[in-house]
């Protein structure tokens, strides 16, 4: 019987097998190259674009030109002008001793000071100097040094130099405001930043030709002030020269018109040149007239009269029995002069400076606690709202917690804080029918054409009050201690202040004072106020012949008349 035989059918199906796998394979790796493709040009291809450009171009802030500041005459104070600001592509330079000698030689200073930017690492763009002046920049240009490249830029310059430089302030290398009115309307001045586009060849090399504006600067607004630039300049030789002539340590003016609120001119000494970084004086980047507190003294002494007269308690005729001195708990109350117990007048108290009387007529005729609610009411414990950065409030505690001493000392000036343009301000409000305005600087945006406005208030409340406390601060000068301060052809009103002042332990410094005057025309075609003061000088000396200089100054400037 034959035996059967199995045969095995060919694998027909496996070749076909690989070949699927291997094209299912190559189509994955297509699809995974197309959406990479996608991915890259699609995607992410304007990052891509941007880090490419990133390489080859180097972004510098575009300088806007900060607004011009000018007087209340139209003279320029404070404006940009055209600079250059040096940099370098550290990269270039192969000789960095050498390059950093030729840069000292025209830019002054040590040539250390240019080595670190000019071997500055892993980087191709470097500030060597910023806002030179154009004369120099072109000096370096000429010296044709490898790696050294120059960008047009702006400059803050100060014509006038340290006149008015308290008031006009600082800018820093970026042109921000750091103080003074830089500082205050820095939003309004500084503009907005624009963005230069540097492109670079090879290793950093800047392509000629190949600067770009990204976004262009948008230029700050003027400002007009009302300061008059030529009386502030007269103020502060004054003030420097009587500063020196009485012995002080520092002084500070202020010429004030109380029918606007206008600061015509004011200074402190030391005084500031933002022209000069290099020579600032410890003080003199601000004005203690506004941003400092002391004890004003016995030019307080208005202050509590007016209050007097204004409630109705006395008249300039009223007298007062003064003994040699007041007791006060463990104190004494006594006068600046010796003299024996005597009566005098309300006017006499006045313009004797007498602290015995004006304590005893506040007692016997106010009260401590209305005289507290007239300072109050008077402005004389809170900031004016002067468009200055930093200004000083007054110090006074609640009338609650005066001893007897403290009650005497607050009616002459003594106890209590204030900055000297606060007591200018209410002066101002006795030379004005009562109302006070806000001392200000701004007055007009001419780029804007936006009105400036500024808020008054009638701190007087009894307007018939204002005549009397005129004539006894007249008596002040006709017959007081206030006599150097008239002024010749005018009639003149004002108060002295000899007030002491505490060193760092809180103790009274004897035998020295911080001395001052304040004073106006009245009956004259002005309503224009000035303080002088002086601080830290011997007594027997007194601020008025400044104070006399001044008004006479402004009065020749201005063309005062008496009426």
């Amino acid at each position: 019987m034959p035996r059967e035989t199995r045969r095995t059918s060919p694998a027909v199906n496996a070749p076909s097998s690989r070949t699927g796998w291997l094209i299912a394979a190559l189509a994955l790796v297509a699809v995974a190259i197309v959406i990479r493709l996608v991915y890259l040009q699609v995607i992410v291809a304007s990052d891509y674009s941007e880090q490419a450009a990133a390489s080859r171009t180097v972004s510098v802030e575009l300088s806007p030109r900060r607004g011009t500041i000018y007087d209340r005459n139209g003279k320029v104070l404070a404006s940009d002008v055209q600079a250059t600001t040096i940099y370098c592509n550290p990269k270039e330079i192969t000789d960095v001793s050498g390059t950093a000698k030729a840069l000292a030689g025209v830019l002054g200073g040590d040539a250390s000071l240019y080595e670190g930017s000019l071997s500055t690492e892993n980087t191709t763009f470097a500030y060597v100097k910023r806002k030179v002046d154009q004369d120099k920049g072109e000096a370096v240009q000429e010296l044709g040094l490898d790696g050294i490249y120059f960008l047009d830029d702006m400059k803050r310059v100060y014509p006038y130099g340290r006149v008015g430089g308290q008031i006009l302030g600082l800018v820093d290398v970026d042109d921000n405001g750091q103080t003074g009115l830089e500082l205050y309307y820095d939003d309004l001045l500084k503009g907005t930043p624009g963005k230069l586009v540097l492109q670079q060849g090879a290793y950093g090399v800047p392509i000629p030709g190949g600067t770009e504006v990204d976004e262009p600067a948008q230029d700050g607004q003027d400002i007009i002030l009302s300061i008059d630039i030529d009386m502030q300049q007269y103020l502060e030789q004054r003030l420097e020269q009587g500063v020196e002539e009485i012995g002080g340590d520092d002084g500070s003016a202020v010429l004030y018109d109380a029918g606007s609120g206008d600061i015509i001119a004011i200074a402190s000494t030391p005084l500031l040149d933002p022209s000069d970084r290099n020579n600032i004086e410890e003080g003199a980047t601000s004005i203690k007239a506004i941003t400092s507190q002391f004890e004003p003294g016995s030019i307080f002494k208005t202050a509590s009269f007016c209050a007097m007269l204004e409630a109705g308690g006395i008249t300039p005729q009223t007298t007062v029995e003064c003994p040699v001195y007041l007791q006060a708990d463990e104190y004494t109350v006594s006068d600046a002069h010796e003299r024996g117990a005597t009566t005098m007048t309300a006017a006499e108290v006045l313009a004797q400076s007498s602290n015995v009387g004006t304590s005893l007529l506040v007692q016997q005729h106010l009260g401590f606690s209305a005289l507290y609610d007239k300072i109050r009411t008077y402005g004389l414990n809170d900031a004016t709202g002067v468009d200055y950065p930093g200004e000083a409030e007054g110090y006074l505690t609640d009338v609650s917690t005066w001893s007897l001493i403290q009650s005497y000392n607050v009616t002459f000036g003594q106890g209590v804080s204030l900055s000297p343009l606060m007591i200018t301000r209410f002066y101002g409000a006795v030379a004005n029918g009562g109302v006070a305005y806000t001392p200000h600087f701004l007055t007009a945006k001419p780029t804007t054409g936006e009105d400036v406005s500024w808020d008054s208030e009638q701190i007087i409340q009894n307007t018939a009050a204002i005549e009397p406390l005129t004539e006894m601060l007249e008596g002040v000068v006709q017959n007081g201690t206030g006599k150097t301060a008239a002024v010749d052809g005018y009639v003149t009103a004002g108060k002295t202040g000899t007030a002491e002042y505490a060193d760092d332990s809180g103790s009274y410094v004897k035998n020295m004072y911080n001395l001052d005057f304040v004073g106006f025309l009245p009956n004259s075609t002005t309503n224009l106020v000035c303080f002088v003061g002086v601080n830290h000088v011997p007594y027997e000396r007194n601020t008025c012949a400044v104070f006399k200089d001044i008004m006479t100054e402004a009065c020749n400037r201005y063309k005062i008349v008496q009426k």
